[in-house]
């Protein structure tokens, strides 16, 4: 499905390096707490909770036996068990599907979206400072004062967590001092910054590494067996993997949503989705897995093969496996 951009929302967005902070009202907050929640959740992730602390944070993800996403995530940990920020819709499907596996743990899965406010500050630290949160430049640093949380991520962005009944006071405070921009912004960041994640018309249809996860530290190749652990550690050790993603901009009045199929000219069927897009002030810009040999030929079009070209782009980071299979 493709939603037009009307106008006015083509007016807001600012300039790409301009400070500026943003609601993150598309993502909720499943909580699981209990003294047997790190337990539980090492056998369910793709990311090893025993590199979590006080002072960081994780990228991850939830797999099927088959090693496909259920859901990709950022987490967190609190006093009784940890946080995860994911795509709002994927929040009760994960909440009731874990609810199963943690019947015989001391472990409580909530969703609490409604209990939480998330904001998005790009070279915000000084706004963060001012609430008295001192945040480390280091990818996944986090630092905490009082109820509030400060997360880097890593282009070098903030996330700001508190409870809800402050959302109304720090809006106020950040809105002195930071523009508020619309989420598009935020997402326009995150697809430069080459970080993927799963939404809900993509669920089941990318491994990890299809999302290049396992570069931005959300799998870990060391922590022993988790669910979908198997297939996700052969493509990385055999080197099987034929599709990852892209970075990629296209013309055009709508915006690529997720899942829409990708094609090149002489090649039977689709060769890849879009992950994520937003607007840029020249069109599109998106993620999107690809497979790798349709890339090299460098046609690739959106919807059809007859459709809007695409251009391929550059990611921030590059991929070195001996640099992820030590994690």
């Amino acid at each position: 499905m493709m939603t037009p951009l009307t106008f006015i929302q083509r007016l807001f967005i600012p300039m790409a390096d301009s400070a500026f902070f943003s609601t993150l009202s598309h993502e909720g907050i499943l909580a699981v707490r209990g003294s047997d929640a790190s337990k539980f959740l090492q056998g369910q992730l793709t990311c090893n909770l025993n590199y979590l602390s006080e002072a960081s944070s994780s990228l991850g993800a939830r797999c099927t036996p088959k090693g496909r996403m259920l859901s990709s995530f950022r987490i967190v940990s609190v006093a009784d068990g940890f946080l995860l920020a994911m795509a709002s819709e994927l929040v009760e499907p994960q909440l009731l599907d874990l609810q199963k596996y943690a019947a015989f743990s001391k472990s409580r899965l909530i969703d609490e979206s409604a209990e939480w406010v998330r904001f998005g500050l790009h070279d915000g630290d000084a706004a963060l400072a001012s609430l008295g949160l001192d945040l480390p430049g280091q990818a996944d640093s986090v630092a905490r004062t009082n109820d509030l949380l400060a997360l880097r991520l890593s282009d070098g962005r903030a996330e700001l967590w508190a409870p809800a009944s402050q959302a109304e006071s720090l809006h106020t405070q950040l809105a002195a001092q930071l523009a508020h921009a619309p989420l598009n912004q935020w997402l326009l960041a995150q697809v430069r910054a080459g970080i993927g994640q799963v939404l809900g018309p993509t669920r089941e249809l990318f491994i990890p590494q299809m999302l290049n996860l396992q570069a931005l530290g959300g799998v870990s190749f060391k922590k022993g067996c988790y669910t979908g652990q198997e297939i996700v550690a052969r493509m990385q050790y055999l080197g099987k993997l034929k599709r990852r993603l892209y970075r990629l901009a296209v013309d055009g009045e709508q915006l690529p949503a997720a899942a829409s199929e990708l094609f090149a000219p002489e090649r039977n069927g689709s060769v890849g989705e879009v992950v994520l897009a937003a607007q840029s002030d020249s069109g599109f810009e998106l993620l999107a897995v690809l497979l790798e040999d349709a890339v090299s030929d460098g046609r690739i079009h959106l919807g059809t093969p007859q459709g809007l070209p695409l251009r391929l782009l550059e990611l921030p980071y590059t991929l070195d496996s001996d640099r992820e299979i030590q994690r």
